[in-house]
C-alpha cells in the first residue's frame, strides 16, 4: 500500500545521481596545481600522467601535449619524468600584476581520441621584489613656525609582491625634530607621514636630512630607502586641498592619443608663491607614466599611448598637489577602460594533417583548431564556417575547439589538393572576422617515373680545374608526391684509360650536381661519355636515363719549349758563327721552339729581348730566324750576345728565353783564338764580394787618413812653438831648409803608404798596387840645408842694412784683403781703410808679424809676387818648377796677432776646405788629389 507513493521519490533520486555523475566527470576533467614563481626551467609542477590516469609510457603513445592560447608557453611536458614542468622562469608580477590570486589555464590534448583536459596552475608569490619608492630623494619644505604635531605626507613605496611579501611598514632615521607615523587606508595601503615632534628654527638649521626605509614581510625581508630633505621656509600654513578625495572616469579603449580624460583640481587659500599649486603623479609605475600624462599646472590628465582593454581594463592613479613651499595633498583617479570591438578573432591550428589518402572514408579528422577573441561580452562570441562547395564540415568539441572533417569520399584524379578557408566571425558591431587557410594534399600511388627535361646534356670543363669543382647540374621531375617524387641520381659504371669513371667524376645523389674528382689534363683526356640514372623512392621504384658528354677545354698551362739551340751539357757556351763579310739579311741561326698546348695557346712569336750591339741583328717574328740587320763593321766586337724571347698567344701569355753567343770573325782560327776570352757573366755572389771589398778598402782608408791628420797636427804644433820662440828674439832670421825636415819626413811617410786600388765590378778578382815611394818632391837635400838665405825679411831690415845681396820683396798684391774679423785689434773691431791697406802701428814687432802673415797668405792664394811664379813663394827658382807650396805646410792657423784674438785662416780655409775662424769665408772642398 505504501509502495506507490515512493515511486516519484526514487525517480527524483535517480535523476540527482545522474546529475552528480555528470558534475563529477566535468570535475574530473579539471586538474589544478600550484607552483612558486621564479623557478628554473624544467621545475616539477605536477604528475600529469597520474592525474590523467595514464601510465608514463602512454603519454607519448597517445600523443598527449599542451594546448594554450598564450603567446608564451609557460609549461611543458617532460618526456623523461612524464610530469608537467615549467618551460622557463615565471614572473607572477608580469602575469597577474597585483591580483591576490594568479591562475594560469591550459589544456591537455589526447590526440588519439581528441579529448581535452583543462589544467589550472596557481602561481604562488615569492619575495623577489624589494619595496621601491620610485625616486631616490624627496624634498619637503616646512615653514619654521609650524606647530608640533603637524604631519607631512612622505613618498610611498611600491612592492609588486602580494600577501606577506608585500610592503609591511616604514622606518625613519633618528631625528630630534621629526618622527614617523604610518596610516592605513580603507584599501589596506599604508601611508607614511612625517610628524613634527618639536618646534623648528630655520636660523638654527635650515635643512634636515632624513632617511626613510620601507620593508616587506618576506623571508628574507627586503627593503628600499629614499632620502628626505626637509627645507624650512618662513610662512606657509595651508596645504593644498583637492575638490574630491577620489576621481572616477570611464573612457573607451579607442580614445585618440592626446585626448584629455579628466582634470583634477586642488585649492590653496594661501597667497603668492605659497598658493601656487602644482600637480604630479605619486607612486607612479612605468605603465602609468607611459599611458597617462598629468599637466603640473592645469591638472589635466591626457592619453600618451593607445589604451587596450585586453591589456588592462582598470587603472589606479595616485596624484598629489603641492604648493610652493612643499605642502602636499593626495587624491586618487580611477580610470575604467570600456571595451570596443577592436580585436578580430584568432584562429590557432592545434593539430593538422597535411595529406590524406584518396581512399579515406568520410568523417576522417583533418585538423583541430581553437578560436579566441580578446574582446568581452558579445564582442567575444565567435562563429566558424567553411565554404559549402568543399567536401568538408566543422564539428565543435570542447570549449572553443573545432574539428575539420571530411563528409564525402575524395578523388585525387579530380582534385589533387585543397585550400580550405576557415572563417571565424565575432558578434560585435560591426562584426570582425578572420580567415585561416589550410592546405590539404591527396596522396596517390607511384605511377610516374622521373623525367629529364632534355634528351642529352653537354658540359665543358677547363683543364687544370680544382678537385671537387662543380661541372653541371641535372634535374629530373617526378609528378608524384612525397616519397614517390623524391629523386636520387647515380652514374652508370664504365672505364676510361683503364680506370673506372667513378674515379674521374661523381654526382650528388640528392641534388644531381656533377663534380670533378680530379684535375683534368687536356693533353691526356679530352672528353668523357657518361650515363646518368634518376630513380624515385616509390614502391616499386621507377627510373630513367640520360646521356651526358663532358668536354675538357684547353688552357694555356704549358710554356714554350726551345728545341734549338739547346743548352750544352758539358758546361761550355754554344757559339754561332757569323763572318764579318756577311751582308744584311744573312741567316746566322734559327731558334726552334714548340708548345704542347693547342689552338692559339700554341701560336708562337719570337722577338729580340736584349743584344750587346743593338741594331746589328734581327729575329723573325714567326720564323725565329736570326739574321744580320746591317753589314758588320770592324769596330763590332767579336763576341755578340743575344737574348731571344719566345712567347705564346694564351691568356695570360707564357714565354721562354734563350741566350745566343755569336762570334764575328772572317776565319775559324781567329774565332778559336778569341773564344778563350769569353767568360760567363758574373753571378750575384761576385757582385756582393766586390761590394764588400770596396767597403773594406774605404774603411781602412778613413782610419789611415785620420791617423795622418793627427800626426800632421802634432808636427805643426811643434813647429809653431819654435816659430814663436824665434819671433820673440827681436829680429827675423832666415828659415833654413833643415827646419822642414820633420814635416818633409811626414810627407815622405805619406808617400810611402800611398797605394792604388783597382776594383772591377764584373770580376771576382781585385788588384791592389803599392808603388815605390817618390821622394823627388821633398826638401831634404843637404845643399839646401847648408844655404843661409832667408825665406822672408822684414821691410825695416831691408831699409836699415840696404844689402843689395838680399832678395827684394815684391810689392804687395792689391787684390789681397782682410775681412773685418781678421784685422788687427781687439776681436777685429778696429776701423781700417776699406781699400784693404794695412793700418799704421807704433809697434815694430806687430808690423813685422803682420807683413809675414800677409806674405804667407798671398803665397797660399797663388797671388804672391815674391820670386817665382804664382803659388811658389819664390821657391821655384831655387828648387825647380816641380816644387810648389803643396810641399810647404800651412802654419797660419798657429800665428797669433797681438792685440787681437783673430788668426789668419782665410787662405788656409780655402786651401783645406774649412771656413776661417771668426770670418765669413765660404767653405770649399779639399784640393788634395788621391789616386783610386
Amino acid at each position: 500500500m505504501a509502495a506507490p507513493p515512493c515511486r516519484p521519490d526514487r525517480s527524483r533520486l535517480f535523476g540527482i545521481c545522474l546529475l552528480l555523475g555528470a558534475l563529477w566527470e566535468i570535475r574530473a576533467e579539471q586538474i589544478r596545481y600550484s607552483v612558486p614563481e621564479e623557478l628554473e626551467a624544467g621545475s616539477f609542477v605536477g604528475d600529469i600522467a597520474k592525474d590523467l590516469g595514464l601510465e608514463p609510457r602512454e603519454l607519448a603513445e597517445r600523443g598527449v601535449r599542451i594546448v594554450s592560447r598564450s603567446r608564451t608557453q609557460l609549461f611543458a611536458l617532460s618526456a623523461r619524468s612524464s610530469s608537467l614542468v615549467t618551460a622557463g622562469r615565471i614572473d607572477r608580477e608580469e602575469l597577474c600584476d597585483r591580483s591576490p590570486k594568479c591562475v594560469v589555464s591550459l589544456e591537455i590534448l589526447l590526440e588519439d581520441n581528441m579529448k581535452i583536459f583543462g589544467v589550472e596552475v596557481e602561481i604562488i608569490d615569492v619575495n623577489d621584489n624589494a619595496p621601491n619608492f620610485g625616486t631616490e630623494q624627496r624634498e619637503i619644505k616646512v615653514v619654521e613656525n609650524e606647530n608640533p604635531g603637524t604631519r607631512f605626507p612622505l613618498p610611498e613605496a611600491f612592492d609588486p609582491d602580494v600577501g606577506a611579501n608585500s610592503l609591511q611598514g616604514y622606518q625613519l632615521s633618528s631625528s630630534a625634530h621629526f618622527s614617523l607615523d604610518v596610516q592605513s587606508g580603507a584599501d589596506g595601503i599604508k601611508y607614511p607621514e612625517l610628524v613634527l615632534a618639536r618646534a623648528l628654527d630655520r636660523e638654527e638649521q635650515a635643512v634636515h636630512h632624513l632617511l626613510l626605509t620601507a620593508f616587506d614581510g618576506g623571508d628574507p625581508a627586503h627593503s628600499g630607502t629614499t632620502r628626505i630633505h626637509v627645507a624650512l621656509v618662513d610662512t606657509n600654513d595651508n596645504a593644498p586641498l583637492f575638490t574630491q578625495p577620489e576621481y572616477h572616469v570611464s573612457v573607451r579603449e579607442n580614445v585618440p592619443v592626446g585626448s584629455r580624460i579628466l582634470t583634477v583640481k586642488a585649492t590653496d587659500p594661501d597667497e603668492g608663491a605659497n598658493g601656487e599649486v602644482t600637480y604630479s603623479f605619486r607612486k607612479v609605475r612605468d605603465k602609468i607614466s607611459q599611458l597617462f600624462q598629468l599637466n603640473p599646472v592645469t591638472g589635466d590628465i591626457t592619453i600618451l599611448e593607445d589604451l587596450d582593454y585586453e591589456d588592462s581594463g582598470f587603472y589606479h592613479i595616485d596624484v598629489e598637489a603641492h604648493d610652493g613651499p612643499g605642502l602636499r595633498a593626495r587624491s586618487k583617479v580611477l580610470v575604467t577602460v570600456l571595451d570596443v570591438n577592436d580585436n578580430a578573432p584568432e584562429v590557432m591550428v592545434t593539430s593538422l594533417t597535411s595529406s590524406i589518402l584518396e581512399t579515406s572514408s568520410p568523417g576522417t579528422v583533418i585538423a583541430l583548431f581553437n578560436v579566441h577573441d580578446s574582446d568581452s561580452g558579445e564582442n567575444g562570441l565567435v562563429t566558424c564556417s567553411v565554404p559549402n562547395n568543399l567536401p568538408f564540415t566543422l564539428e565543435k568539441t570542447y570549449g572553443n575547439y573545432y574539428r575539420l572533417l571530411t563528409h564525402r569520399a575524395l578523388d585525387r584524379e579530380e582534385t589533387s589538393d585543397y585550400s580550405i578557408t576557415i572563417t571565424a566571425t565575432d558578434h560585435g558591431t560591426p562584426p570582425l572576422s578572420t580567415e585561416a587557410h589550410i592546405s590539404l594534399k591527396v596522396a596517390d600511388i607511384n605511377d610516374n617515373p622521373p623525367a629529364f627535361p632534355h634528351a642529352a646534356y653537354s658540359a665543358y670543363l677547363p683543364e687544370n680545374n680544382p678537385r671537387g669543382a662543380s661541372i653541371l647540374s641535372v634535374t629530373a621531375q617526378d609528378p608524384d608526391s612525397m616519397e614517390n617524387a623524391r629523386v636520387t641520381y647515380s652514374l652508370a659504371e664504365g672505364t676510361l684509360q683503364g680506370e673506372p669513371l667513378s674515379s674521374y667524376v661523381s654526382i650528388n645523389s640528392d641534388t644531381g650536381v656533377l663534380y670533378a674528382l680530379r684535375s683534368f689534363d687536356y693533353e691526356q683526356v679530352r672528353d668523357l661519355q657518361l650515363l646518368v640514372t634518376a630513380s624515385d623512392s616509390g614502391d616499386p621504384p621507377l627510373s630513367s636515363n640520360v646521356s651526358l658528354s663532358l668536354f675538357v677545354l684547353d688552357q694555356n698551362d704549358n710554356a714554350p719549349e726551345i728545341l734549338y739551340p739547346s743548352l750544352p751539357t758539358d758546361g761550355s757556351t754554344g757559339v754561332e758563327l757569323a763572318p764579318r763579310s756577311a751582308e744584311p739579311g744573312y741567316l746566322v741561326t734559327k731558334v726552334v721552339a714548340v708548345d704542347r698546348d693547342s689552338g692559339q695557346n700554341a701560336w708562337l712569336s719570337y722577338r729580340l729581348l736584349k743584344a750587346s750591339e743593338p741594331g746589328l741583328f734581327a729575329v723573325g717574328l714567326h720564323t725565329g730566324e736570326v739574321r744580320t740587320a746591317r753589314a758588320l763593321l770592324d769596330r763590332d766586337a767579336l763576341k755578340q750576345s743575344l737574348v731571344v724571347a719566345v712567347q705564346d698567344h694564351g691568356q695570360p701569355p707564357l714565354s721562354a728565353t734563350v741566350t745566343l753567343t755569336v762570334a764575328v770573325a772572317d776565319s775559324i782560327p781567329d774565332v778559336l783564338a778569341d773564344l778563350g776570352s769569353l767568360e760567363i757573366a758574373s753571378t750575384p755572389e761576385a757582385s756582393d764580394l766586390t761590394l764588400y771589398l770596396v767597403v773594406a778598402v774605404a774603411a781602412v782608408s778613413c782610419v789611415f787618413l785620420a791617423f795622418v791628420i793627427f800626426l800632421l797636427a802634432l808636427r805643426l804644433r811643434r813647429w809653431h812653438t819654435s816659430r814663436l820662440l824665434q819671433a820673440s828674439g827681436g829680429r827675423l832670421v832666415g828659415v833654413q831648409a833643415s827646419h822642414f825636415v820633420g814635416v818633409d819626413g811626414v810627407r815622405a811617410f805619406l808617400q810611402t803608404y800611398s797605394h792604388e786600388v783597382s776594383l772591377t765590378a764584373d770580376s771576382r778578382q781585385s788588384h791592389l798596387i803599392f808603388p815605390q815611394p817618390n821622394y823627388a818632391d821633398t826638401l831634404l837635400s843637404q845643399e839646401s840645408c847648408e844655404k843661409s838665405e832667408p825665406l822672408l825679411i822684414t821691410q825695416d831690415l831691408l831699409e836699415t842694412k840696404g844689402d843689395p845681396g838680399l832678395p827684394q820683396q815684391a810689392p804687395p798684391n792689391t787684390d789681397w784683403r782682410f775681412s773685418q774679423a781678421q784685422r788687427p785689434g781687439t776681436s777685429g773691431s778696429q776701423n781700417g781703410d776699406e781699400t784693404g791697406t794695412w793700418p799704421n802701428n807704433q809697434f815694430d814687432t806687430e808690423m813685422l808679424q803682420a807683413m809675414i802673415l800677409a806674405s804667407a797668405s798671398e803665397a797660399a792664394d797663388g797671388s804672391s809676387t815674391l820670386g817665382g811664379g804664382a803659388g811658389t813663394m819664390g821657391l821655384s827658382a831655387r828648387y825647380g818648377p816641380q816644387f810648389t807650396l803643396q810641399h810647404v805646410p800651412d802654419y797660419r792657423q798657429n800665428v797669433y796677432i797681438p792685440g787681437s784674438n783673430a788668426t789668419l785662416t782665410n787662405a788656409a780655409g780655402k786651401r783645406d776646405g774649412k771656413a776661417p775662424a771668426g770670418g765669413n769665408g765660404n767653405k770649399k772642398k779639399s784640393g788634395k788629389k788621391e789616386k783610386k
